[in-house]
């Protein structure tokens, strides 16, 4: 696997590039009809690009040709450099076009390519990033890859790599046969025959060999970059909380403030991007995504509910107004995000160019209040980049703010909304970053997860309203007949068979809504779906889920995603799913099937516990008491919203005002009362009427 490698044409890097120029358009390719962003970049290269479609890897079959498969996505800096310096270059695609049937995927339209290849780069180097560039056999088959190359590098690869396929294809063909068997072993996950055994102890355990890569100074992980990582920190605050470890709870505190007073973090206009390639979450990857805005409001939500730590009600309400302002479109739908890279002042794509600022222009524009504000965000050496230029920083709380310049906390409020307002204005009329606008469903319901949590946190009915707007945007646009779901919407056209992200993400936003609205339509579409898993996605020897659905076209392995990352992964969220539908639904066999998914997993957490965060919090689930609380009357939602203000990650919660047959309500309906059931291990207190009693129930 490693003759490759030894030859010498496999080289990785991570280096500097240059700016972007704007295309031209001289030359057009097959990507001129996709409706993918990110594709229709490249739609103008001189090179011959292809979707990944049959036809495509019918015409590689037909002329014997090596394929390049080379995946990005709209948003990442460096693949517009790549395509900057090499897929806009004649020579390059001189060379493509000559011995290559030459493959362009958008990673997030197609998560499944992605993996797979993927899969196989890490497998060769090491490592893996985007841009990701694949060279294939004709059926296939991955025999070479890396991410991003210089020019020269690229050229060299692709004439030595032509050459070997010509004179020796069968040494090509025996490595493609061991990389498969690698691909096809790595997503593995063998049956635990053992008992199911799940304790505190030893998740506790896992926290505290974890805890030895914690900053305790700065926040997240001592290393940089650092990447927020949502559902690590939600696992640990929960964890924190539910054993009072007090330790354990600042350090996420501490988390969560550097990354709210960090430049990751947009001062300005809301919202983050995607990590800070510092260690002290200052200089972002400017681009920014749906899928982290959504956990983080989920994230800073019930943060905010234990805390009531103001800035973090005001990072929820900033990211909110950034998603609605910028990512959100007219049928209630989300798009996919904002590129890291716009037009400098001399019409250059620039990294970050939209969102820094420098000294002079702030005094301009900020006048007699530039002293305070250059204090409070830093425009000195702690908050310097590069190029004369600052990324806004904070350093300093609120309240030393205050003290050293005798202001009022209502004073300084004042001046940052005034600041924000004016600051927005002048940035907007900078060149606007690059917009993804393709819609994406397992990315929209995290989103519409975070509107449903910041409603259920801070009560504002207006996040409940867009909530639904989404939800129903997903069964009229997303939802086929068959009962399926497609994964990508853009201009009108629903397209992409769903992929487990969409199901398991659907479904857990889904359940979420029920509990707000107490419309069994969700509840049961949550059911629903969950069926359809089972019939189209479920894999009988591992008792895990397949990412792709058994209608799917084969690629070079079919894989179980299970180990989470920054979006955890599809079979922890569907084991979490079945988890909650089995007290929902008192299903066993779903009840059966999340803790065999658990165990069968258990076996490898403790090599890298960042990477299992949501199945240890599902395991929480077993190792603590769980409840379920009914509430049935026509005071239901009121009592809920009491409820809702305080912060219980271990219970479900069902509700009706009036007759229900679901199983925790069934013949519980009294007329002109409002009771409220506690319930654990199908055993249930004696019905309550105020939500005081229930917490001393629950408590107890």
């Amino acid at each position: 696997m490693r003759s490759l490698i030894l030859i010498g044409f496999l080289i990785i890097l991570s280096c500097q590039g240059q700016n972007g120029k704007q295309m031209t358009h001289k030359y057009t390719n097959d990507l001129i009809n996709e409706s993918s962003p990110y594709l229709l970049q490249h739609a103008h290269n001189p090179v011959n690009w292809f979707a990944w479609d049959d036809d495509a890897l019918t015409l590689a079959k037909k002329q014997n040709k090596l394929i390049i498969i080379s995946v990005g996505y709209a948003a990442c800096h460096w693949c517009h450099v790549m395509e900057h310096e090499s897929f806009e270059d004649e020579e390059v695609a001189q060379a493509m076009n000559k011995d290559y049937i030459s493959i362009k995927v958008d990673r997030e339209e197609r998560p499944d390519i992605d993996q797979i290849y993927m899969n196989a780069v890490q497998l060769m180097t090491g490592s893996g990033g985007w841009p990701m560039n694949v060279i294939a056999l004709p059926d296939g088959r991955p025999v070479w890859g890396g991410t991003y190359f210089k020019k020269e590098q690229w050229i060299s690869a692709l004439k030595q790599i032509s050459k070997l396929y010509q004179a020796n294809p069968e040494k090509l063909q025996e490595y493609a046969d061991q990389l498969e068997r690698g691909i096809k072993n790595m997503d593995v996950v063998n049956f635990n025959s053992e008992e199911p055994n799940f304790s505190t102890k030893f998740i506790s355990e896992i926290i505290h060999n974890w805890s030895r890569q914690f900053d305790h100074t700065k926040g997240g992980m001592s290393r940089a970059p650092k990447f927020m990582m949502p559902n690590n920190y939600h696992f640990l605050m929960r964890f924190a909380h539910q054993t009072k470890d007090k330790k354990l709870q600042e350090y996420v505190n501490l988390t969560l403030t550097q990354m709210a007073y960090g430049g990751v973090f947009d001062q300005i206009g809301g919202g983050f991007s995607r990590y800070s390639v510092d260690d002290k979450w200052h200089v972002p990857h400017f681009e920014k995504m749906l899928y982290d805005n959504g956990q983080l409001v989920s994230l800073y939500a019930d943060a905010y509910l234990i805390t009531k730590n103001e800035l973090y009600k005001e990072t929820i309400v900033e990211t909110l107004k950034f998603v609605e302002r910028e990512l959100t479109g007219n049928e209630g739908n989300f798009y996919s995000s904002l590129d890291a890279d716009s037009n400098n002042n001399e019409g250059k794509l620039e990294e970050g160019a939209y969102y820094v600022w420098q000294k002079e222009d702030l005094k301009l524009i900020l006048k007699d209040d530039y002293e305070l504000f250059s204090d409070y965000y830093n425009v000195n050496a702690y908050g310097f980049w590069e190029h004369n230029n600052y990324v806004l920083i904070r350093k300093d709380d609120d309240a030393s703010i205050l003290k050293k310049y005798h202001l009022t906390l209502k004073d300084l409020l004042i001046k940052k909304e005034s600041w924000r307002k004016i600051l927005l204005e002048e940035r907007n009329k900078r060149q606007r970053p690059r917009l993804d606008d393709k819609t994406l469903t397992s990315w929209n319901v995290l989103m519409l997860k975070g509107y449903i949590d910041a409603y259920r946190v801070l009560g504002d009915t207006v996040y409940l309203d867009i909530a639904i707007k989404n939800a129903e945007f997903i069964l009229s646009k997303q939802l086929r007949e068959d009962g399926g779901l497609n994964h990508n919407y853009k201009n009108g056209k629903s397209s992409i068979n769903g992929f487990l992200e969409d199901y398991a993400a659907t479904i857990d936003a889904f359940m979420a809504l029920y509990e707000q609205t107490l419309n069994t339509k969700w509840l049961f579409s949550a059911r629903d779906l969950t069926n359809y898993t089972f019939d189209h996605f479920f894999d009988d020897q591992s008792k895990l889920f397949f990412f792709t659905s058994n209608e799917d076209a084969d690629l070079v392995s079919r894989s179980i995603e299970y180990r989470d990352n920054v979006i955890p992964a599809s079979n922890s969220i569907m084991a979490k799913n079945l988890f909650k539908l089995s007290h929902y639904l008192d299903n066993e066999h779903f009840y059966r099937t999340a803790k065999i998914m658990l165990n069968n997993v258990k076996p490898e957490i403790h090599e890298y516990a960042s990477g299992y965060s949501n199945w240890l919090d599902l395991m929480l689930n077993y190792t603590e008491p769980f409840y379920e609380v009914a509430i049935i009357g026509n005071q239901a939602f009121n009592k809920i919203s009491e409820l809702n203000e305080h912060y219980m990650p271990n219970k479900i919660t069902v509700g009706s005002i009036k007759t229900e047959s679901l199983p925790l309500l069934e013949n519980r309906y009294v007329k002109d009362k409002t009771l409220i059931y506690v319930c654990v291990n199908k055993t249930c207190k004696l019905p309550v009427s105020t939500i005081e009693e229930a917490l001393t129930q629950l408590k107890n």
